[in-house]
């Protein structure tokens, strides 16, 4: 189909402002027209609609989606206290949706908004870009072709900044987690222990979240996952303890390799065939995977920044034609806060989670 999607555009200059690019990126889709955007801070307001080329300007992004009345709108700020309110206010309306990942912050919020979409039957669409990256597909590939053998466990873990522990498994192990969801399919346990300056994490240990995440607590994160066919998955961050390069992704260990995956539209992603999983005493070399394939030249090597956003939106798009769910839907989101909060709740009681987990709001809130 050739239809044109009216786009409206809602900001937060100051509250995570337009995401990663949410906003610049349609300009990049021949099938979408800026209609509006709605900011609360006047400033940005201004600057976003000289940067979008639009003149309908709201103070308030209810009026945007009453007036403009768009077909998708782009919820860009990356502070997720407003995304299950703004999600369900578009959805309602009956308004397509892509939006700035995390989902949400509780269970009860995405649920609320599935409901939303369900009720419309409009979509939501996440920004997790690695999972629409051509480098996963050569991921995918590989594995299923034996070049690892069988999948024992994947490692993940965060950029262990400033932010490492509590607010790095949020902001950005949402990514890996999300990503390993889509490798290994449903988590069926967690276990998890969550420390604060070597405890174990108790009610004073609990402040309010950066970027809108509510309660928060430690600077080091250990959880471990169990999936069907004994496959485990662990995600780890401790604060200040970033490596150069980063060590932000995942390894996925096989009983005859480990092939490594950054993370983004276009990340690094290598292959490893050895059994010892020791180059050290192997001597095998890693190689690398491109969108192409293994050793291949990288076709996406000049692939503009927006990329990742556009091949969300394609498939957004796509899922409105044909009727089906996004390849990373609000129910991906849903799972992947769901890993998040069983780990808080792991380390709240000392004890595994099984899944579905039965968790009501922040764990965190009731740390005894």
């Amino acid at each position: 189909m050739n239809k044109m999607y009216r786009v409206g555009i809602i900001g937060s200059t100051g509250r995570g402002d337009y995401g990663h690019g949410l906003d610049t990126c349609w300009l990049d889709v021949p099938q979408a027209t800026i209609v509006g955007v709605a900011d609360e801070n006047p400033t940005g307001l201004s600057e976003a609609a000289a940067r979008l080329k639009v003149t309908a300007t709201y103070a308030d992004y209810r009026r945007m989606l009453d007036e403009v009345k768009p077909d998708i709108v782009a919820i860009g700020p990356r502070w997720i206290d407003r995304h299950a309110e703004m999600a369900v206010e578009s959805l309602r309306r009956g308004i397509h949706v892509y939006m700035e990942k995390p989902l949400c912050r509780t269970l009860e919020e995405a649920d609320e908004i599935i409901r939303a979409g369900e009720m419309t039957h409009a979509r939501l669409a996440l920004a997790h870009t690695t999972r629409y990256s051509p480098k996963l597909a050569r991921v995918r590939e590989l594995i299923e072709s034996g070049a690892i053998g069988e999948i024992f466990e994947i490692r993940g873990r965060g950029k262990e900044d400033s932010r490492g522990g509590g607010e790095d498994f949020w902001v950005l192990g949402s990514h890996v987690l999300n990503l390993v969801l889509s490798l290994c399919g449903p988590a069926e346990w967690c276990f998890a222990t969550i420390q604060e300056n070597g405890k174990s994490i108790s009610a004073a240990s609990v402040k309010e979240g950066n970027e809108g995440i509510g309660p928060l607590a430690g600077d080091d994160v250990r959880a471990t996952y169990g999936f069907a066919g004994s496959v485990s998955a662990t995600f780890q961050s401790k604060r200040g303890s970033a490596g150069n390069p980063s060590r932000f992704g995942v390894q996925i260990f096989g009983s005859k390799g480990i092939i490594e995956l950054g993370t983004g539209y276009l990340p690094t992603a290598k292959l490893l065939v050895d059994s010892s999983w020791s180059p050290g005493r192997s001597g095998s070399v890693w190689r690398d995977i491109s969108s192409d394939g293994l050793e291949k030249p990288e076709p996406l090597a000049t692939a503009q920044g927006s990329a990742g956003n556009v091949a969300v939106i394609h498939d957004l798009i796509d899922s409105i034609e044909e009727n089906r769910e996004p390849l990373c839907s609000a129910r991906d989101g849903r799972a992947t806060i769901e890993m998040i909060l069983a780990a808080f709740e792991s380390a709240r009681l000392g004890a595994p989670v099984r899944f579905p987990a039965k968790i009501v709001g922040n764990p965190l809130r009731q740390l005894a």
